[in-house]
């Protein structure tokens, strides 16, 4: 069959998302999308007009279209950056303005970002209080960079850190940047996270440690999986917070579960949500089971814990283009606000929540978790309890932050 024998069926969750479908077939029911089965099927787009306008006319004009937009992108980019829809809306929703307008940025409070390093001279990072940087990708410490093709560390750093033309979630924690992932945002040899997440808790004493990464978990028994989870596992014992991406694979049915390492139970893992709450629908599931134990997860936690904003984040990019920003869409970017989130409890309630001794035990570590859990559920609006995609809800770092006091206080 043809394509222009097909229509586009708009997805319920994202207008945005068509899906071809036989023009026969009965596609989602009215109720989908809040209205009647008549009209439903209205809001399809037959194919066939569309294709005979877009060849050989549309391909044409397209063409020429793409070559003018190459070859003034610079002065394109420049001239739309003041009007191009920033972030603000996550920063807002997500409760870091109100907890940033109570005077709390993430002072005193230690991130280890592991990554593909960060472009250090971008004038947005002026002020960062980069404590540490390590080169597991090719072993030259002494030079500060991203070696990410698409800058994938400065962007996450950005959302984190920036202070000039946009304001972070948590601008003054202080940073250590492990460059451990390659131009591909891969891996690569199977011991560099692991040896970079081992740096992070042992010889810079980070407090979180921020993992936007993750690896297949169809492949249990890979050397990926035993090295960064053992080092994950050390780190967790150790009363250091680890904050990971779910994983952008929700779309794919073979993929049951969050990425290696969000998949650990005591791992706080994190899937993306767009503007105005709804779950991101390329954002991973996670198991009813945990695959490491084979028991039923339990609440606080089941997979993914949290969801939190991650789709057309602007942010901080390579000095090498200009202007230095773009844009970044995955549970990437929904990590580094969770962690950032983390930050801005712990500085507010650290010194309570690491007791007499000054450290994290795993109890406390616990009420962390147990209150970001109940105080997510508590504005779930479409559920009351864990779902496999939404987590327990939508990241509030205010509501975490009174739920903390309301746990200490029992």
């Amino acid at each position: 069959m043809g394509i222009e024998h097909l229509d586009l069926m708009p997805e319920p969750e994202d207008s945005r998302i068509l899906t071809a479908v036989d023009p026969s077939a009965p596609g989602y029911p009215g109720s989908a999308y809040g209205l009647s089965d008549d009209e439903a099927k209205q809001l399809r787009w037959p194919l066939g007009p569309i294709k005979e306008f877009i060849w050989p006319w549309g391909g044409i004009i397209f063409s020429i279209g793409a070559i003018f937009i190459l070859i003034s992108w610079s002065w394109i980019q420049a001239f739309l950056l003041p009007i191009l829809p920033d972030s603000e809306w996550a920063y807002e929703s997500s409760g870091f303005r109100e907890m940033q307008s109570d005077g709390y940025f993430g002072e005193g409070i230690h991130v280890c970002i592991v990554d593909t390093g960060i472009d250090i001279d971008h004038p947005d990072f002026s002020d960062v209080n980069l404590r540490g940087f390590r080169d597991f990708y090719a072993g030259n410490h002494n030079q500060i960079r991203d070696v990410g093709s698409d800058y994938h560390g400065t962007l996450m750093a950005g959302l984190m850190v920036a202070n000039g033309t946009y304001v972070g979630a948590s601008p003054e924690v202080t940073l250590s940047i492990a460059l451990a992932l390659g131009p591909d945002g891969g891996g690569g040899k199977s011991d560099r996270v692991a040896n970079a997440i081992r740096w992070c808790y042992i010889t810079q004493n980070a407090d979180i440690i921020s993992l936007s990464l993750g690896g297949d978990p169809i492949n249990t028994n890979t050397s990926f999986r035993s090295e960064t989870v053992n080092a994950v596992t050390d780190a967790l014992d150790s009363g250091v917070f680890v904050v990971a991406a779910a994983g952008n694979n929700g779309m794919d049915p073979s993929i049951t579960d969050v990425s290696i390492p969000s998949n650990l139970a005591r791992v706080i893992s994190v899937g993306a949500s767009m503007k105005g709450g709804s779950a991101w629908l390329n954002s991973s599931k996670g198991s009813l089971f945990d695959p490491y134990t084979g028991d039923e997860r339990q609440f606080p936690n089941q997979k993914p814990e949290i969801m939190a904003p991650g789709i057309r984040m602007f942010s901080t990019a390579s000095t090498s283009i200009s202007p230095p920003y773009a844009y970044s869409t995955g549970t990437s970017d929904s990590t580094v606000l969770v962690s950032s989130a983390l930050a801005l409890i712990l500085e507010k309630h650290g010194d309570l929540l690491r007791g007499e001794d000054g450290q994290f035990n795993q109890t406390e570590m616990e009420v962390v978790k147990r209150s970001l859990a109940t105080s997510a559920l508590a504005g779930n609006a479409e559920n009351s309890s864990h779902h496999q995609k939404r987590g327990y809800g939508q990241l509030d770092v205010v509501a975490w932050s009174e739920q903390i006091v309301f746990e200490l206080n029992e």
